[in-house]
């Protein structure tokens, strides 16, 4: 899938240092996806920051689009608030 991010997206990366490199692990191999309200979906895999720093790294997206358009992306050291058991 090919996937086209936002003005939002692209300034929310780099204010909150968030890599391309992991955005586009994310978003090419996720660990999870979540269906959201009005048809987004959440892209998240748990990343490691280094030095033993586990964060969750979202993306919200729409792929409904074509290409799917990123929404916004973000980390959260908060895991377990978002990641689902299976």
């Amino acid at each position: 899938m090919n996937f086209r991010l936002s003005n939002h997206a692209l300034e929310e990366m780099e204010r909150r240092g968030i890599p391309a490199g992991m955005l586009d692990s994310v978003l090419t191999s996720p660990q999870q996806v979540i269906a959201e309200r009005d048809g987004k979906k959440v892209y998240q895999s748990q990343i490691d920051y280094g030095e033993g720093r586990m964060y969750l790294l979202r993306a919200i997206v729409n792929d409904a689009l074509d290409p799917a358009v990123v929404i916004t992306v973000y980390r959260t050291r908060n895991i377990p608030k978002y990641w689902r058991l299976e």
